[in-house]
């Protein structure tokens, strides 16, 4: 009587078979062409917000901000549908990594999948987005403002908005953590980089990780302010906590560091597209 196989040999088995010549192949590919769409949305946004800091126009934008702003640009229908097709890549990558990327029983495989995850989800979204935006149809804004105003309004509705705020506040705390302590060297073959370019590699994934945790917090606080307060003013997207920053008493200077930040991370995502170990 056959039996059916269990979670392990499934895992085990997809690992086999992803871990292969063409499976490892394509699996790469995907993950290369999704962190460099990561990096060119992320650049987007940075110089954007760089150029507002130094008072030469610029805007704080959102991902899709950064989508639409590239849309109107010359080609840049073309450019879109390939940053489409990248991040569709970078949301399947990260589906695949929460399968089959390290066996179950492996330290930190619980964190890795939980955080690819919501890579997939992420990435998957912004996505259609970009697809929306080439067919001309109206994208949102990315604020979850609309959805903290709904969600308020259910009988329980501040505690899930608190949680959700709490959650963000998490991913925020474990973005500085890779950062600071320089655990995202884990995920890239930084053997293959000379001296000079391992250097240059750490400090810009330690800048873009801290950059990344300080927004991430910002929206936490705006989700959590939000379920104390009762009212949805208080949740801000991307653009809502680079807002934020830029209206703080130092706010073209905090804009600023934030803005590089971003630009490092965008540089981080392309260079780690070589060097990124599946």
């Amino acid at each position: 009587m056959a039996t059916t196989p269990d979670r392990t040999e499934l895992v085990s088995n997809a690992q086999s078979v992803l871990r292969g010549g063409s499976g490892r192949e394509t699996v790469r590919a995907l993950g290369r062409a999704g962190l460099v769409a990561r990096g060119v949305v992320y650049g987007v946004i940075g110089v954007l917000a760089l150029k507002l800091a130094l008072g030469s126009g610029g805007k704080t934008t959102s991902q899709s901000g950064a989508l639409q702003t590239i849309a109107r640009e010359p080609f840049g229908e073309v450019l879109l549908i390939a940053l489409a097709i990248g991040l569709g890549a970078y949301a399947l990558w990260s589906v695949i990594d929460a399968v089959a990327g390290s066996p179950p029983d492996d330290d930190g495989a619980l964190k890795r999948r939980v955080s690819a995850i919501a890579g997939a989800i992420a990435y998957g979204a912004l996505c259609l987005v970009a697809v929306k935006i080439v067919a001309g149809a109206r994208a949102s804004s990315g604020s979850p403002r609309p959805a903290a105003a709904g969600i308020l309004g259910w009988t329980g509705g501040p505690v899930i908005v608190a949680i959700a705020g709490l959650v963000v506040l998490g991913v925020g705390l474990y973005q500085g953590y890779k950062g600071l302590s320089r655990t995202f060297l884990e995920d890239s073959d930084t053997a293959r980089m000379s001296q000079g370019a391992r250097r240059a590699f750490t400090g810009l994934g330690l800048v873009g990780h801290v950059a990344r945790a300080v927004i991430f917090i910002l929206i936490a606080y705006g989700l959590i302010k939000a379920a104390v307060t009762y009212s949805a003013k208080s949740a801000v997207g991307l653009d809502g906590a680079l807002q934020k920053l830029a209206h703080a008493s130092a706010g073209p200077l905090l804009l600023g560091i934030v803005a590089v930040g971003f630009i490092a991370f965008a540089l981080y995502s392309i260079a780690d597209a070589r060097y990124h170990r599946v």
